[in-house]
């Protein structure tokens, strides 16, 4: 996958935002870990789950991957619900 496979026509602005922020973080593996996550999901998060991924996604590519990589351990004020979402949907298989 080398980008976003998800039109973003049906989304309101911030998602619109996230989306694409998702996909354009700077470390490649973070585009994947979170574009495809975000492809799959952005339309699905509630507004309070999409805050909780936009404080997420302000954090460091380095220390993303780490905790998404199990690497380090995720702080407590990531360790969310979202933040178990992202490791759900990077494990399921893709069809």
């Amino acid at each position: 996958m080398t980008g976003t496979t998800r039109s973003s026509s049906d989304l309101d602005p911030r998602r619109r935002k996230a989306l694409f922020r998702s996909w354009h973080r700077g470390m490649r593996e973070v585009d994947l870990i979170l574009g495809s996550f975000a492809d799959g999901e952005i339309g699905n998060l509630t507004d309070d789950e999409l805050t909780v991924y936009e404080s997420f996604m302000a954090e460091l590519d380095a220390d993303i991957l780490r905790w998404v990589t199990g690497e380090a351990s995720v702080p407590p004020s990531h360790d969310t619900p979202v933040f178990a979402k992202i490791l759900a949907y990077r494990a399921s298989p893709i069809s």
